[in-house]
Order: C-alpha cells, then structure tokens, then sequence
C-alpha cells in the first residue's frame, strides 16, 4: 500500500515520505542535466524566498562547474546580506554518557564496555561552566546520552537551573540550547519553562529502514517517536529547533531531501521551519571505526551541501563543529555557516580537567583554543558573536524569522555583535586578538547606518570598558 505524501500530516512516514524522496532523487537525476534549468534555480533562489526540496535537490545532483560556481556565488552574497561578517560561537557541555541505545556509529552504545562511564554532579557542573566562562563563553549545547534512570528530566532541568546561576567574575551563561533525546510534549513544556534556547535533536538518517537499522535497540529504535520529536516540542511550546543528519551513515542526496522535507513539514504545521540546521559528518571514536560507513562525503560535497543549504533556506542558522578541521570549517563559512563551536571537549568533564581518552563521544579535529579561534575569525574579517539578546527579548521562533526576512533585524544584531565582541576583549582575550578586535570593532561601528543605533552602540561600548556588562540593543 501506498503511503500519500503530506507536508502538514502529523504521521512521519507522510511528511517524511519515502516515495516522494525517490520521485525527487529521480526528478533531480533527470532536471540536473539541464544547466539552463539548473541556473534558473540560482536565479530564483537569489530572491531569498528559498527552493523547495526537489529543486535544491536538482542543484545538488548537477555536476556542471558553472551551476557549482553559480551557487558558491550566491550563497556567499546571501550569507553577507543576512548574516553580514557575523559568526555566532558555542561550546558543547556533556552532562552524562549513560545510555541505553544501541547506535551503531556511537560510543555510547549501551554494549560498548570500553568507554568510561560518567554523570556529572551539580558540583561538577559548576566547575565546569566557571571554566567554560573563564574562556569567554556565552552559551552552551547540553549533550546527554538517553538513560531514564541516570539522565532523567528532572536532572537536565537541575543542571540548567544550575548553569544559569553560576555567576563568575564578568562571566554568564545567557543561552542554554538542549541536544536530548526525543521526548514527550509534557517534558519539552519543562524545557521551555526551565528557560532554554534551541531544542536540538539530530534525525541521523531520514531513511526508515537504515534508521531501524543503525538504531537496533533502546527507545530510539523508535523511527516515528524519532522523526516527530520538533512537532511535539513545538507543540510544548518551544519556539526554536534545531535539526540536522549524521553525513555518511546514508545516502547524502536521500538525506537532504529529507531534511528538507523536514523543514517544509514544521512550516506547514507551525508557520515556522527549523532556527538551525547542523551539518555534522561522522567521526571515528572509540569503538567506532568510520571504514564501516561506506557513504562518506567528500570535503568538496560537504562545501556544496552547505551551500546549497544557505541558498535553499536563507534565514536558518547553519552549524558545524570541532568534527571538522581548521582549513575545513574556513572553508565552509563563507558559504554558509553562521554558529561554531569553539574550543569543545566532547567528553564529560572535559573542561574543568583534562579529557579522559575513552570517555569522548567523537574525535575532535579542530584543537584550538577559544582565543585562537577568535583570533583566527577576526584575522579573516569575521566578527565573533556571543550575543543572546534576541532570545531574551522574545525574538524567537516567527517573530524572529519576520524580523529577519525584513531585514530588520540586522539593527540590532550587527551592534549587540560588537558588544558581546568588546566584552570578550576586555575580560579574556590575549593582547594581539585584543589589538585585532578594537580594529575591527572600529571599522564596524562606522558601517551601521542609522547614526543613533550607531551612537548608543558606542556609548555601550565606553560602559563595557568602565565595567559594565550584558548590554543589547533590543528595540528596533
């Protein structure tokens, strides 16, 4: 029997249809060889309304270096025109390894007997978070592993309560994002109570089988309960998602359509589609040897995804990792990536002490620390973000999105930029990113274009040097 396609179902084999992906794949295998077709897509893409999945599907299956170029092109005229030089910084914090699934590219894995198993205490949390604020950092990704007994709600909503009050010499965490395990509406209501960002859940893979297949046991098993996770935190009344596939446990092309699909289904039912998409790629770890995933994308495609992501929906944010290499993660960024982390341990307790070898979840390939990273970023003519504002002022979820696509609410980001930037360069950096910073912090302020935005940013900026701190701008 034939399942119907339905964006707005709330079935996740009708929303996420299997059919329509291979009509797609198909469609994309036919339509991509006709580059006239293949740049007028460009072209529509240009006006920032986004494609739809079959046509970025088309641009991804084109292999013309015309249509290729066309695209980098573009995406990287979208990325300055919505999100200018700004590039958004976190830091991931695991709170606990214990889990009772069995994925099969995770460390994890309730059978893997290798990995040291951790949990930390609210004691624990403290010193981890006065570390990760002693760095610089404004906001963090929770990561757990999904075990009842040892992970329970009750215990990420302690430990966000306790993040948020941790106060730190000039230091704060202002953003708490939650990566969980898939969950009811009555517990994302407790999120969303408890005051976090971004609930974060990666799909992994969209293919039903190949999911059922990567995830043989353990409440994740679970394909549907899996897939409609957003629709039922959404309903909680979390206003921003993030999603994201696992590239290389699957055919990338299926993936992204899905993806895609994804976003179309909560834009249909919600009025909004996803606030992030993470675009991580599997990574060895113990117990986990990559040569067992046959579908591995090259960096060049990786660059192309991307691309075509920043193009096919314009005002979602793009994220990648310390997975990736330095050269990588430069490389990505012009073309579409608007948040990285920065200085991660992906092991649980990794911050306050040094990593324990076994205990990570993924190798990291980025090392640097969060001065070099900011370094690096002013050095190619970014502006380092760690601004939270429009998330405390309510600017989530539609409203932010109105703002964006208006182009509105590029008054307020571009100054709360240089703010969060200046706070960095008072209480943390190294004298040449300080030297570094003030450089561009001047040349940015005489860009923003109404002069009293321009005029309170630098009155902001003398209080930040006289000690105050936590200032925005939240009207526009």
């Amino acid at each position: 029997m034939t399942i119907p396609y339905n964006p707005a179902s709330s079935k996740a084999d009708e929303f996420i249809n299997h059919e329509e992906i291979m009509e797609t794949l198909a469609y994309a295998d036919e339509k991509s060889q006709d580059k006239e077709f293949c740049l007028s897509l460009v072209e529509k893409a240009s006006h920032l309304k986004g494609l739809s999945h079959r046509e970025a599907s088309v641009l991804l299956k084109s292999e013309d270096s015309d249509v290729t170029e066309a695209i980098y092109d573009l995406a990287r005229k979208i990325k300055d025109k919505i999100y200018g030089q700004r590039i958004v910084l976190f830091a991931p914090l695991y709170l606990s390894n214990y889990c009772i699934n069995g994925c099969v590219y995770c460390p994890y894995h309730a059978k893997n007997r290798h990995i040291a198993r951790k949990k930390l205490t609210q004691e624990e949390i403290v010193r981890e978070v006065t570390a990760l604020q002693d760095m610089g950092h404004k906001r963090l990704a929770l990561e757990t592993g999904e075990d009842p007994v040892n992970n329970p709600i009750e215990y990420v909503l302690e430990s966000i309560h306790t993040i948020y009050s941790i106060k730190h010499k000039n230091g704060a965490i202002r953003r708490v994002n939650v990566n969980i395990a898939a969950t009811t509406v009555e517990n994302y209501r407790k999120l969303k109570e408890a005051g976090i960002g971004t609930y974060i859940l990666f799909q992994e893979t969209y293919h039903r089988k190949n999911y059922e297949i990567l995830h043989p046991h353990g409440p994740k098993h679970d394909y549907a309960y899996h897939t409609e996770a957003m629709d039922r935190a959404m309903t909680g009344g979390i206003d921003d998602v993030g999603v994201g596939v696992l590239y290389g446990l699957n055919n990338y092309r299926y993936d992204f359509a899905g993806l895609l699909m994804h976003k179309e289904h909560l834009e249909a039912v919600f009025g909004v589609g996803p606030h992030t998409i993470s675009v991580p790629r599997i990574r060895p770890a113990d117990d986990i040897s990559v040569d067992a995933f046959p579908n591995s994308i090259s960096d060049d495609l990786f660059k192309k995804i991307i691309a075509i992501l920043r193009i096919t929906v314009p005002y979602t944010g793009i994220i990648i990792s310390t997975r990736e290499s330095a050269k990588t993660r430069a490389s990505v960024i012009e073309v579409g990536v608007s948040q990285i982390s920065g200085a991660s341990r992906t092991s649980v307790g990794g911050y306050a002490e040094e990593e324990e070898e076994d205990s990570a979840q993924f190798e990291v390939n980025d090392n640097r620390t969060l001065d070099e990273v900011i370094n690096w970023l002013l050095t190619d003519g970014y502006i380092p973000s760690f601004c939270t504002a429009c998330y405390r002022a309510g600017r989530t979820g539609d409203r932010f999105m109105s703002l964006a696509k208006t182009g509105e609410i590029s008054n307020c980001c571009q100054p709360n930029a240089l703010l969060t930037l200046k706070e960095y360069l008072v209480d943390y950096a190294s004298d040449d990113t300080r030297k570094k910073g003030e450089d561009v912090i001047a040349k940015e302020l005489d860009k923003i274009p109404n002069p009293q935005v321009r005029s309170t940013c630098q009155a902001y900026l003398d209080k930040i040097i006289h000690g105050e701190r936590d200032l925005s701008l939240i009207h526009i």
